[in-house]
């Protein structure tokens, strides 16, 4: 399984970005694709998820009303709107089979809010 991400860069606060995933070289149809973000120094952190059968999405408390995921055939999307200093973080894209709990990897995206 390749997880390929792209779409960080530096923004303003109150700005907006909008993060991809692609995957390939996987043979399973049901699954969880989830973002993380890890700042420096702390610990990596769910922000957001989906489930690839139900369509169902959890958030962190943290980005609800602000990020939306969503997800295109094999590709899932993080809008991020009104970005702020404290969402500064390098953001991993996870793909977990359903019914697993270790999954798979991308490389990771910065994302940095500053003005």
């Amino acid at each position: 399984v390749q997880l390929v991400e792209s779409g960080g860069g530096l923004v303003q606060p109150g700005g907006s970005l909008r993060l991809s995933c692609a995957a390939s070289g996987f043979t399973f149809s049901t699954y969880v694709m989830s973002w993380y973000r890890q700042a420096p120094g702390k610990e990596r952190e769910l922000v957001a998820a989906i489930n690839s059968w139900s369509g169902n999405t959890n958030y962190a408390d943290s980005v609800k009303g602000r990020f939306t995921i969503s997800r295109d055939k094999n590709t899932v999307y993080l809008q991020m709107n009104s970005l702020k200093p404290e969402d500064t973080a390098v953001y991993y894209c996870k793909m977990t089979q359903m019914g697993r709990t270790s999954g798979y990897w991308g490389q990771g995206t910065q994302v940095t809010v500053s003005s």
